[in-house]
């Protein structure tokens, strides 16, 4: 018998609405490796049913490959799938979708010496079932307190996307400009037409996406995580 076999026999399984602390969660968390995904949100156990394609497994798989066209021309940051973030002693979210500076090129997370994700990435994206989910209450809470920048939670019940952006400790909604396109205030370049995404039309996310990574606005901050991870960040950032 496997020492994870050994250690689930001894341990009590985690169960939707548990209070652990964060220590405890990580045990029991390990001790059950066919688990997928399990989250602690201000010390409570949240373990999410099977997700469906329409609702969840398409949706996402468009927003990782949205951040994942921007990632691949942006070096210096990096994206993720289902990563455990450490945030706080009660709460160790699994988003969705995640993207972050690289601490070398000033992001505000790391990465742990056990491989997790420390501290608040500057973009957290969630798949939300509708407007009541945790993810647009307890969890948005959470992620505003640890200084998350920004946070998108697409609700599949509404077919609504909301882009929050943190300004002076409070969680701001970005609204679409002229053209339709929401515009990262953290990420130069990383511009969404919301109409398209929530039509299910990829290739048009895409194609925006990658022209805005043209512009001057991009290129300068290509640049600018450049210079940050030689030691030499330009006078102005901005």
């Amino acid at each position: 018998m496997t020492f994870a076999a050994n250690l689930a026999k001894s341990l009590p399984l985690l169960e939707n609405g548990d209070r652990l602390t964060r220590n405890e969660f990580e045990r029991r968390y390990h001790a059950m490796p066919d688990l997928k995904k399990a989250e602690l949100i201000e010390g409570v156990v949240y373990v999410p049913s099977p997700l469906r394609y329409y609702r969840h497994g398409r949706p996402h798989a468009h927003i990782m490959a949205w951040l994942g066209l921007y990632s691949s021309a942006t070096p210096g940051v990096e994206f993720a799938d289902n990563a455990t973030v450490r945030l706080d002693l009660d709460n160790e979210p699994q988003p969705d979708a995640l993207l972050r500076i690289e601490e070398a090129c000033g992001g505000r997370s790391r990465i742990s010496e056990d491989d997790y994700v420390e501290g608040a990435p500057e973009l957290i994206v969630e798949i939300a079932s509708s407007s009541a989910s945790y993810d647009l209450h307890d969890k948005l809470k959470v992620y505003r307190r640890n200084g998350v920048q920004e946070y998108i939670v697409w609700q599949m019940a509404e077919q609504k996307l909301d882009w929050f952006n943190l300004q002076k400790g409070e969680y701001i909604p970005l609204q679409p400009n002229e053209s339709g396109l929401i515009c990262s205030r953290v990420f130069p370049g990383l511009d969404l037409t919301v109409a398209a995404l929530l039509a299910g039309d990829l290739a048009t996310v895409l194609a925006q996406v990658q022209k805005s990574m043209t512009t001057k606005v991009h290129q300068a901050f290509v640049e600018l995580l450049k210079q940050r991870r030689l030691g030499n960040p330009p006078l102005f950032e901005g």
